[in-house]
């Protein structure tokens, strides 16, 4: 058997693999495999083309099989398929940096590159509280997160992140923790055409906390810009802005995990430029390499990486880092992957089919079991009324008929979460609600 047949055909064995975030027995009774994509779809084992409305997991921003990922990626691993980045490096890295401050504007200066979002966030707890230590304020170590909010599968991140499934299995989890509440309000919000009108006085939750605990005690505080892994949470008007505030005023930074929601998701490069805001940190993962190859990085504010650079010289100023922090193939991924955000204008180009996604997402009123409605530049959340005493059923049952129907979405409990890559087109606008509509005429 030939290396490329393994890959067309379904395995002998599925039994080996223990699959993250999946219901490994229903999905091993009847395996859903895909053996190719290019562009807007997926091929599937039985041969059929699957309409990518996720872009992947959150992260193939540019579309599946771009040629010239592809070659870049084939080129780096013939030139330097590794070096090591402790006291080490390579030119990639460097330019790499260099393009997403670029990207950036002015504001941000410097870049730690990690391999997920995950270790991205992890990454960024570790700095801001280490930033208060080099600047002679150590006792701020208290971290503060959000209630619904999704910041990976580490320690730290787990314990900022307020998804209840993805806490209550793993002990204690980090101490000296708070969360603020999360901006959920469908009684007043729901059916809201981009962000809610209702609910920025839930910002000001933070100053009871800097009330309770006291600034000198307080670190960081992270949120999404917008809650997508719990079913796409947008932030009420004015939220955002009001956070950032009261961060300022007490001396607390700012971080905005932007692993979703950053290389141009809301038709903006990042949602801090769509917001207008500008955080301390930034966290970043999925589509800086469109997917290809693994990567994440952290985006610091001028000043936060002067601070550590007070050290003697030859001294490790932060210790802190990955085996494949920067690697080499992940950065020739990500120059290319730049390069067609660029040359393409992908970013402007979500903007410009925002208003046409929108009125999509919004067709589907009136369906039926749909009880709420949110979209914000390419994401749309799509929530379903639970069945008694079966929560998340209804809504993996419509996942289900979705793929079935030729159509990829993601499901969050009851919630039908949609992303297309930003290489969508109508047609593939009209495609994705109009199976949609079919689709959930057929969910009890």
């Amino acid at each position: 058997m030939t290396q490329s047949a393994v890959y067309e055909q379904v395995p002998n064995n599925l039994e080996a693999f223990w699959m993250p975030f999946t219901a490994n027995r229903q999905f091993k009774s009847k395996p859903r495999l895909f053996t190719g994509a290019k562009d807007m779809h997926y091929s599937t084992v039985d041969g059929r083309k699957v309409l990518d409305g996720t872009a992947g997991l959150w992260c193939v921003n540019a579309g599946h099989g771009r040629t010239q990922i592809i070659e870049a990626v084939r080129d780096q691993v013939g030139r330097l398929d590794y070096a090591p980045a402790f006291q080490m490096g390579h030119p990639a890295v460097f330019e790499f940096a260099a393009r997403l401050t670029n990207l950036l504007g002015a504001d941000f200066d410097h870049v730690f590159f990690t391999n997920s979002g995950s270790e991205s966030v992890d990454t960024a707890l570790k700095i801001a509280i280490a930033y208060h230590r080099a600047r002679g304020e150590g006792t701020r170590t208290r971290l503060i997160g959000r209630e619904r909010g999704y910041h990976g599968v580490g320690f730290g991140g787990i314990s900022v992140g307020g998804i209840v499934a993805n806490r209550k299995t793993f002990g204690s989890l980090l101490t000296g923790v708070d969360h603020l509440p999360h901006t959920h309000n469908p009684a007043k919000n729901a059916f809201s055409r981009g962000q809610p009108e209702h609910g920025v006085e839930l910002a000001d939750e933070l100053e009871r906390l800097v009330t309770l605990h006291d600034a000198s005690n307080i670190a960081a505080v992270i949120v999404e810009p917008v809650a997508c892994s719990t079913g796409v949470l947008v932030p009420p008007k004015g939220y955002l802005q009001r956070l950032r505030e009261i961060c300022t005023k007490h001396g607390v930074l700012l971080i905005f995990d932007e692993v979703i929601t950053g290389f141009g998701r809301l038709g903006a490069s990042f949602a801090a430029e769509y917001f207008g805001i500008v955080p301390d940190l930034i966290t970043t993962a999925k589509g800086i390499t469109n997917g290809t190859i693994p990567m994440g990085a952290v985006f610091a504010r001028k000043g936060i990486y002067d601070a550590f650079m007070n050290a003697p010289d030859n001294t490790i100023e932060l210790f802190h880092g990955y085996t494949y922090s920067g690697h080499p193939v992940a950065c020739a991924a990500g120059l290319a992957t730049l390069d067609i955000y660029k040359e393409e204008s992908l970013f402007e180009r979500a903007a410009d089919l925002a208003p046409y996604w929108e009125d999509g997402v919004h067709s589907l009123k009136g369906a039926r079991n749909v009880v709420d409605l949110r979209n914000l530049g390419l994401i749309a959340g799509i929530e379903l009324a639970p069945r008694a005493a079966k929560p998340g059923a209804r809504g993996f049952e419509a996942f289900i008929k979705a793929y079935e129907a030729n159509l990829l979405v993601r499901v969050t409990g009851d919630i039908i979460a949609l992303s297309p890559p930003l290489i969508c087109e109508k047609k593939h606008v009209d495609e994705i609600f109009g199976v949609l509509g079919d689709v959930l005429k057929t969910v009890d």
